[in-house]
């Protein structure tokens, strides 16, 4: 495990910004990505009768609806082990496999270090 003060300051934000997004909605997750020109989005857990998104798909897709076209990284803070397949693709079909995903337990220690690939 890696304290998240290990991470460039631009990686040190996402994961903040997601973490926030956890405690503030009360959501299992919270994530953040950052695109091309370096905005930021923030997302959590969408769980609705008739919509059911990831934190991490949410923040994908309010990049996507923002007019991103491209990833330079993206950040997930949750109790699970692993960012899931399905979380992992939405972040490679706007990054592309190299996009750098980080995984970040809810106190915001940094568990892991992927590519989207």
């Amino acid at each position: 495990m890696t304290d998240s003060t290990d991470l460039g300051p631009e990686d040190r934000k996402i994961v903040t910004l997601a973490r926030s997004v956890r405690a503030r909605n009360a959501v299992p997750e919270g994530a953040a990505v950052r695109d091309e020109t370096g905005r930021t989005y923030a997302a959590g857990t969408v769980a609705l009768e008739s919509l059911k998104l990831s934190a991490l798909q949410t923040a994908v897709a309010m990049a996507v609806a923002s007019g991103a076209t491209s990833l330079e990284a993206a950040a997930l803070v949750s109790e699970a082990a692993n960012v899931s397949d399905a979380d992992r693709a939405a972040v490679r079909d706007l990054g592309g496999p190299d996009t750098p995903v980080l995984l970040a337990g809810p106190d915001g220690t940094l568990r892991s270090t992927a590519t989207a690939g």
